[in-house]
């Protein structure tokens, strides 16, 4: 490749589908070392059953941003579940903050007295 040949800005050509968006040059893995690319990546198969009509709405989502309906759903739960997660963590936060100091003054008072 020449230099003339490459793209400047190569983050933004990723991103900008310029770079990497030709399905010719992808493959799926081969079904024996499929098990080893989802431990690598994390991921684990599950089975869920869910609402045709949510099924319905997701692919046609999918297929306005370009991704396919599964990648598109495994964000929107990866994303609700750090929402949540965060939520849960500033409310124990919260709560932590209003609850009184400890006792310990009245400790020390004890021991004087």
């Amino acid at each position: 490749m020449s230099n003339k040949e490459k793209v400047l800005g190569t983050d933004e050509a990723w991103e900008s589908g310029q770079l990497g968006s030709d399905g010719q040059y992808a493959s799926l893995a081969a079904p024996e070392i499929s098990p080893q690319v989802d431990d690598a990546l994390g991921l684990q198969m599950i089975s869920i059953r869910l609402d045709k009509s949510l099924i319905e709405s997701f692919k046609i989502l999918g297929s306005f941003h370009g991704v396919g309906y599964q990648p598109l759903m495994r964000d929107a739960l990866k994303r609700f579940a750090e929402s949540e997660m965060k939520a849960i963590v500033s409310g124990l936060v919260e709560s932590q903050k209003k609850q009184p100091p400890e006792q310990t003054s009245h400790k020390k008072q004890q021991k004087v007295a």
